[in-house]
């Protein structure tokens, strides 16, 4: 099953997040199919950036969006 996720980076305390498509069998920050977007949550306010078109074509072919991707997707919209 593919799922759209966030992926963690950054140092300790800083996080900094790439949304990607990922097979759900995979590590949170294992190998990824395609980076679709970021997310910045210390900024203030937080930065989103999506490629919606992608977001759009991996939902349509299937792909679970995670809760907390979801609510990205509604912000970002």
């Amino acid at each position: 099953m593919v799922k759209i996720r966030l992926q963690r980076q950054g140092k300790k305390k800083a996080p900094f997040y790439h949304i990607v498509v990922a097979d759900s069998r995979a590590s949170r920050d294992g190998k990824i199919i395609e980076q679709i977007g970021t997310y910045d949550p210390m900024t203030k306010p937080s930065t989103i950036v999506l490629d919606k078109e992608a977001v759009e074509k991996w939902i349509k072919n299937g792909a679970k969006p995670t809760e907390t991707v979801k609510k990205l997707i509604e912000v970002a919209k």
